[in-house]
């Protein structure tokens, strides 16, 4: 028998609940749509305002060997029709790593170009959606978590793909966030309009946020292929927001409690998957001259993904991540 098959053999009686592809190549196809919306609420006034950008949602294909991941998209127009929510120019960077012993994620948002998610509210008399073309956005964060069960349970069954959770397992998670960033505007950052009371508008918003989360995730599977990934956490953020109007500008401090939710739900098997999955990063900023705020983050996609061994040719070329392993 293979060495290559014992060795397998002897993972799979050590762990039950998931296993491991330590030397399969996982390629895979995929959709995906990024994005970071901004909501804010005039508690005065009773006014609510959804700031969507106009991501694209991207075609692409991708590959995971051991800890590296590469993956190229590019938004074809003909997933993209024009349906008049205006131009967004934006660099979205967010990595999502899941080691065996925790759960590291890296956000830096960049986006300049944003509409009212609700149609015509707001909006020119010829136009669908209110646009702000030079409302900007910029968030950098850094969210890590400790996982209590990661013989059990396997974040990298449910996204990377590169295991495969056989039966049911959760685990606790405990760690740490921190995020901060803007809003601006080049004129005032709501719509005139829509404002009551023109004094109440403001041109920039800033915020900093730091503090402890605990969250649980769970994996339920249905007839050992078929599985559900559920995760949520919650944070106590400490930090403040700044309002800058007219001339004046608030600084407000305080404490805000944070969400980050995770969805993975599709078929696993020992050559290939098919699955989708949905995170969602919530940042509530501090109440500031009676606005309460926040900023979200996400990113939903849908893969299929096939595993498959390198050959010798191919193999030569990867041992370099075999030693940075």
């Amino acid at each position: 028998m293979p060495t290559e098959s014992k060795a397998q053999m002897a993972d799979d009686k050590e762990n039950t609940y998931y296993q491991t592809f330590p030397d399969h190549i996982m390629g895979r196809l995929y959709l995906s749509r990024k994005y970071t919306s901004i909501w804010l609420r005039d508690n005065v006034e009773g006014q609510s305002y959804l700031f969507a950008p106009n991501s694209t949602l991207n075609h692409g294909v991708g590959a995971t060997y051991k800890w590296a991941t590469l993956n190229l998209a590019y938004g074809f127009d003909a997933l993209n029709p024009n349906k008049g929510r205006g131009d967004t120019q934006y660099l979205d960077l967010q990595a999502h790593a899941y080691p065996k012993n925790f759960v590291l994620d890296f956000f830096g948002q960049f986006y300049r170009g944003y509409h009212l998610a609700e149609r015509e509210v707001g909006a020119p008399p010829d136009e669908r959606y209110y646009t702000d073309p030079n409302l900007r956005l910029t968030k950098i964060g850094v969210f890590w978590q400790y996982l209590f069960n990661p013989d059990k349970f396997s974040f990298r069954a449910a996204f990377l793909n590169n295991e495969w959770q056989k039966r049911s397992a959760g685990s606790f998670m405990a760690g740490f966030e921190i995020y901060g960033g803007r809003v601006l505007s080049d004129s005032l950052l709501l719509p005139e309009t829509m404002v009551l009371n023109p004094e109440r508008n403001f041109r920039t918003l800033r915020f900093f946020e730091l503090g402890p989360n605990i969250g649980y995730a769970y994996t339920l599977i249905i007839k050992k292929h078929w599985f559900i990934t559920g995760a949520a956490s919650a944070n106590l953020g400490f930090g403040y927001s700044q309002q800058e109007g007219h001339p004046e500008r608030n600084t407000e401090w305080g404490i805000n409690p944070n969400l980050f939710l995770r969805g993975f739900a599709g078929y696993n098997s020992e050559k290939w998957s098919i699955n989708a999955n949905y995170v969602h990063n919530r940042v509530r900023l501090i109440e500031n001259q009676g606005f309460s705020q926040s900023v979200m983050t996400g990113n939903y996609r849908l893969n299929f993904v096939y595993r498959f061994l390198p050959g010798p040719q191919l193999k030569k070329y990867l041992e370099v991540l075999d030693f940075m392993e």
